[in-house]
């Protein structure tokens, strides 16, 4: 019998397919992050089963468990929104099932990664999906000279109330869409520069959203005098010249050494 991967609807309840519908009418059981709101989504399609908690807290655990059973029953595997495994819960489950031979299937459907990417107006080639950002650290600077150097497009998901850091570590100039609450009454595509968006998304921002940003902008990177000029405009607003030299050294391909030297000696 098989794990079944089957993508839900990541907004309207419309977005789910006729074989989603007859997986998850016939599976011995259903695994999801939450069972109250898979619950709902069942109860709306008038299907009854058994529910199961995965999430990433217990998703180690519990892996063994399902995959044992799998062996003899069927078994769908749902997150709260969308394709599991795409920054959500589910890897660990699959890669048991694979060592223990029992056989996956994954349906196609709903993704917020791929809706956002197709509506962007930005090249869908070569596209990196990178879910969450780091919020901080190496990691997250390493990210930020990718998509300033790198000639793809980048899907990123952000919490609403990051949105706005998100856009001001992105280089200005570049392209980007937001898409927010994608599927649902209130989506939202926002399409201009990250300085537009930043401008457009400083404030309270609510819902769902997934980022797309055009890395590698073809513009020539500012030079070093217009780097530390920037870093100038961020101490006029407030910032310290360590933390001014840095940001506009991340945002420009700077060294904040360089940067910081020349803001300081001028």
């Amino acid at each position: 019998m098989p794990l079944v991967v089957v993508p839900t609807p990541i907004g309207n309840l419309e977005d789910i397919t006729l074989r989603a519908l007859r997986v998850l009418g016939e599976a011995d059981l259903v695994a999801c992050e939450d069972t109250r709101r898979t619950g709902r989504l069942l109860a709306h399609y008038e299907i009854k089963k058994p529910l199961l908690s995965l999430h990433e807290h217990n998703e180690a655990a519990r892996a063994p468990e399902l995959a044992g059973r799998a062996r003899t029953e069927t078994i769908a595997l749902v997150t709260d929104a969308g394709t599991p495994l795409v920054s959500d819960p589910g890897y660990r489950l699959i890669s048991r099932c694979v060592e223990a031979g029992v056989a996956v299937e994954a349906l196609p459907g709903p993704s917020a990664a791929l809706t956002a990417l197709v509506v962007s107006g930005l090249p869908p080639e070569p596209a990196v999906f990178r879910g969450f950002p780091p919020r901080g650290g190496g990691e997250r600077a390493e990210l930020f000279r990718r998509i300033g150097s790198e000639a793809s497009t980048f899907v990123l998901f952000e919490s609403p109330h990051r949105l706005a850091k998100t856009l001001a570590d992105l280089p200005p100039g570049a392209p980007v869409a937001v898409c927010r609450e994608l599927t649902k009454l209130h989506e939202e595509v926002f399409r201009g520069t990250a300085g537009e968006a930043l401008e457009r998304f400083s404030g309270e921002v609510k819902g769902e959203v997934s980022l797309v940003v055009r890395g590698g902008n073809a513009l020539e990177p500012p030079d070093l005098d217009e780097t530390v000029e920037r870093a100038r405009c961020y101490v006029s607003e407030g910032s310290s010249p360590s933390r001014a030299a840095a940001r506009a050294a991340r945002e420009t391909g700077w060294k904040r050494g360089e940067v910081y030297d020349r803001l300081v000696g001028a």
